[in-house]
């Protein structure tokens, strides 16, 4: 069950990344501070589907050109409590600069039954590092948890990564092998785009691109058998608006159900 929460920060849509040869420059991106993000996470198990989770993301903008806030918020409801005795809160601020493709603080406070975490990671690219120093509130005489890893010169966490996604020219066969930091320490995430697809959504029946990033197996960041698979929107917004993962706890199925966007970037 330790896994569970990683599973639903996954499909909070926190796991891909873009690379510099594909990505716009700011001034193209296809979203601005205002915009707001809702989505409700499914799981089914048992033939029996029910709502466990709900995913919230804004952006805000900062001080610094070319910089913005992301914000992510995820909550478990009831049904998760009762089906598994489990309930979590994650809330993790981003800041990233878009103009370079990459996330320059993550800072993260992890709620998961009564044990409570806060964290905080700092990329550094001069030195080609990521620090990351987790503390627990509820005994401030514990010892700081750290943890330091190399990083390259582009680098996203969990809840950057998907923004950065959306700034890309994606086609059918496209393959990118992805960097993401998560805790301090490095994965590298293969991921293709398999198909071009109609699907209904919120927003009406939209054509979307479908990734599937390889996030679970041996030595990746969920170490289980399992898939995932993203639906982003072929339109201007470039939406993600679907993600489904077949997991050894059921088959988790989130959808978006509200949109916001901010003024046009």
């Amino acid at each position: 069950m330790r896994h569970l929460l990683a599973l639903f920060s996954l499909t909070a849509f926190a796991l891909l990344l873009s690379f510099s040869a594909s990505s716009q420059s700011p001034a193209q991106l296809l979203f601005s501070a205002g915009e707001r993000l809702a989505y409700e996470a499914k799981i089914s198990r048992l033939k029996l589907s029910t709502s466990v989770s709900d995913l919230v993301f804004t952006i805000d903008r900062t001080p610094e050109p070319n910089q913005m806030l992301i914000k992510s918020r995820a909550e478990s409801k009831g049904t998760l409590i009762k089906l598994f005795r489990f309930s979590f809160l994650q809330e993790i601020h981003s800041i990233v600069d878009f103009s370079k493709s990459r996330v320059l603080r993550t800072t993260k406070h992890d709620v998961q039954k009564q044990r409570v975490r806060d964290s905080v990671a700092t990329f550094d690219y001069n030195d080609r590092r990521v620090s990351f120093t987790e503390t627990d509130p509820n005994d401030p005489r514990r010892p700081p948890r750290r943890i330091g890893s190399e990083i390259g010169s582009e680098m996203h966490d969990l809840i950057t990564a998907i923004y950065s996604l959306r700034t890309l020219q994606l086609k059918v066969g496209s393959r990118f092998e992805i960097p993401v930091s998560d805790s301090g320490l490095v994965y590298r995430v293969p991921a293709r785009v398999t198909a071009r697809e109609q699907i209904r959504s919120i927003v009406g029946r939209v054509w979307c691109w479908r990734v599937e990033p390889i996030v679970f197996g041996p030595g990746r960041m969920i170490d289980q058998k399992g898939s995932m698979t993203l639906w982003i929107t072929d339109d201007a917004r470039r939406l993600p608006v679907r993600a489904e993962l077949k997991t050894t706890y059921g088959e988790i199925e989130v959808k978006l159900k509200t949109a916001q966007f901010g003024s046009t970037p």
